[in-house]
């Protein structure tokens, strides 16, 4: 970033203000960029270097007398000062903004055959490149907080959570107090305006012990690792709280360039490695030290094993490694799926194991009344948590693996995230270990009933079919405020609970008839926190329809099914009327959903749980974000369309896909919101229910596609 003739002259002007300032001959205001330039390049040797070259007292010399000089001229004061690296104000809460360019997840590879298979789809995506030869980079996988760093005219404009990978919340404030996030960088030196960069927010291991050491000292509850701790203090009201976390942030992708113009200036790299280097010298703390590059998967291999060997050894948090396809212009030519890039995989280590003694087996009922047994196990320290308790699945997972209580068991954290019974140990046995005897009545229910669990076909899990204790009604009113629910803030898991065994609830509805006079006046609670809950509560019931869907808690049904079915109708009880072969035609709905959807309206009790969360004001109609993006352009842009009969000049899917190019939205039922229906061959209810609504345009084949080739 600076040359050995600029850092010369300012380690010459670092010398000549010190002796000033000890002299107590204050620098003139005209002299104040000067020592802005001399703070940053110290920040840099010691944030990003860590080669300092003046002492903490020294620098805080400095940085006051640059203090001193902008109290006494504010107009002297620029965004990108040192000084301005930390505010006092509160933040509140953060705006969600819009990446430039999505934030995608890695897909994940565990040896070298997986290496090279993705290698092998790569090949085939580029078949029409000839004989090609992939390089490819390797680089530490950081386990942190992923970040996106904005920057326009060289200033750092905004800082923003990965959030959804399509938009995050918007964290500027708290990002602007990590030193190694510089203020002002010299894009433009490169016809830069705006520059997008992806990066990790990570925090050393010795400092992250040291952390926890004071926090303990103080009383405060211990961060369960580094990564949290790291994505918590980024998340902080006080900006000052975030930069006393000691995070720092490492940057390991160009996600974007533009000039001024919009023009697309990535195409002026031709590596990955050039965009790393290009960050390096801009004074970023970036993956390029420790990035190497290689002709082969099998060159690659074993660095990637090297890596794993070292990773104990390497003061931050890193989970495996990154393999990129190294030219940037293959990137562009095999594209990305809407989950990841298809021109970079993660290579994962293997995940770090213990072992531990399982003491006893408790047992969960979920929101569907699906029996979970929890192994209780001696607590144990793996990758950097402490573990007490284990999901053992169901039955049919404590049969295969032969687990008993009593057993040493050998725990792992699968993706060093969730904990995970590998195996037992028999040679650690003795005649105390006892067979687990899965209950035949449920477990969790504490009435005078009993109730005798079922088992589906084809399904391993038992269930309760009958909940008359109200622990199935409170997973299920659990799940629905929950975040990626309905997220009512402030209502989570322990405050359900409480309320539950208060007989303030009884059932999802019962969320917003809350008695708030009565809320403040329990412990822990007063006026304005029980109208806070009120206010979330009540934003609650403007939530998009895929939100309620999702809440309702459906078996199998995820957020993306829920997005899906909820981009198709205006109402949710329009799928009173759909069957098993309306979901069936939606892409990505299968057979077992489509089932438990047409089923689940079909039930009274659901449907009477609907009308009253309508009559309570919750929204139940499309929203404008429950509708999938349309096309602006072409012959039928804005109008929904639906295909029924046998097709004879293409299939349904391709005729489906000319449909979405002309700018159209399949839909897959006859309503008054369709516009064209299509009828092919044998066409059967659809038609007769298009021409019952009656504002249905009914089409032929051949209409169709004089239509889209207009």
């Amino acid at each position: 970033m600076y040359s050995e003739k600029e850092q010369k002259a300012l380690l010459d002007s670092t010398e000549n203000f010190l002796e000033r300032i000890q002299r107590k001959d204050a620098p003139e205001i005209k002299e104040i960029d000067r020592l802005k330039e001399i703070l940053r390049y110290h920040e840099w040797k010691y944030y990003v270097k860590n080669d300092p070259a003046i002492s903490d007292r020294e620098y805080d010399a400095l940085f006051k007398t640059l203090e001193f000089l902008e109290e006494s001229h504010p107009d002297a004061i620029t965004p990108d000062s040192p000084t301005q690296r930390i505010s006092g104000d509160s933040s509140g809460d953060f705006a969600t903004v819009r990446h430039l360019e999505p934030m995608l997840s890695l897909s994940n590879s565990y040896n070298l055959e997986d290496l090279k298979n993705f290698h092998d789809q790569l090949l085939r995506k580029l078949k029409d490149e000839g004989d090609l030869q992939i390089d490819y980079a390797a680089e530490p996988k950081y386990d942190g907080s992923s970040i996106s760093l904005l920057y326009e005219n060289d200033l750092l404009v905004r800082a923003a959570t990965r959030g959804n990978g399509i938009q995050g919340d918007d964290i500027t404030q708290n990002v602007r107090t990590l030193r190694t996030v510089p203020l002002r960088v010299p894009f433009s030196k490169y016809g830069i305006y705006r520059a997008e960069l992806r990066g990790e927010a990570l925090i050393r291991l010795d400092f992250f012990e040291e952390l926890n050491t004071q926090r303990e000292k103080e009383g405060k509850a211990l961060f369960a690792n580094p990564r949290n701790a790291a994505a918590g203090g980024l998340r902080m009201k006080d900006p000052g709280e975030t930069a006393g976390r000691g995070i720092e942030m490492f940057v390991y992708q160009i996600g974007h360039a533009s000039d001024a113009d919009g023009n697309d200036l990535l195409t002026r790299f031709s590596t990955h490695t050039e965009t790393l280097k290009t960050l390096d010298q801009l004074g970023f703390r970036s993956s390029y030290p420790d990035h190497r590059v290689f002709s082969s998967m099998d060159e690659l291999f074993p660095y990637l094993e090297e890596w794993e060997m070292r990773r104990s050894d390497y003061p931050y948090e890193i989970d495996g490694m990154v393999v990129k396809a190294n030219r940037l212009d293959l990137h562009k030519k095999v594209g990305s799926t809407s989950h990841h890039p298809r021109w970079a995989i993660a290579f994962k280590f293997k995940a770090r194991q213990a072992t531990s003694r399982l003491k006893e087996v408790t047992y969960q009922v979920g929101k569907i009344g699906t029996i979970t047994p929890v192994a209780k196990i001696q607590p144990v320290s793996l990758a950097g948590v402490t573990i007490s308790s284990v999901s053992l699945h169901n039955e049919e997972f404590i049969r295969s693996k032969d687990i008993r209580l009593g057993d040493r068991v050998l725990v792992e954290r699968a993706g060093d995230v969730i904990p995970y019974i590998v195996k037992t140990l028999p040679e650690f046995r003795d005649s105390s270990q006892k067979a687990i005897q899965f209950p035949a009545l449920c477990p969790v229910n504490d009435t005078d009933q009993e109730v005798k669990l079922v088992k589906m076909q084809d399904e391993a899990a038992w269930r309760c079919p009958d909940c008359v204790c109200g622990m199935q009604p409170l997973q299920k009113m659990i799940f629905f405020v929950s975040k990626d629910a309905m997220d009512i803030a402030g209502l989570g898991k322990s405050l359900v609970e409480r309320f539950f065994r208060e007989k303030m609830l009884t059932d999802i509805p019962d969320l917003y008839r809350l008695d708030y006079e009565a809320i403040s006046k329990m412990d822990g609670f007063g006026e304005k926190s029980a109208q806070n809950l009120k206010k979330a509560v009540e934003e609650s019931k403007d939530r998009p329809l895929k939100r309620l869907l999702y809440g309702l808690g459906i078996h199998h049904l995820g957020k993306r099914g829920s997005a899906i079915i909820a981009g198709q109708i205006e109402d949710v009880f329009e799928l009173t009327q759909w069957t098993e072969e309306d979901y069936n035609s939606l892409k990505d709905i299968g057979p077992v959903l489509a089932k438990n959807m047409s089923a689940f309206f079909r039930d009274e009790k659901n449907l009477a749980v609907l009308r009253e969360l309508q009559q309570l004001g919750v929204n139940t109609r499309s929203t404008p974000e429950d509708k999938p993006a349309e096309k602006m352009d072409g012959p039928l842009s804005g109008k929904t369309i639906l295909f029924t009969g046998s097709l004879q000049k293409a299939s349904r899917k391709e005729a489906q896909k000319a449909a979405e190019a002309a700018g159209a939205r399949n839909i897959s039922a006859v309503s008054s919101n369709l516009n064209y229906l299509v009828v092919g061959e044998k066409a059967g209810s659809k038609l007769k229910k298009a021409e019952k609504v009656g504002t249905v345009e009914i089409l032929t084949e051949d209409e169709f596609y004089k239509i889209i080739e207009s």
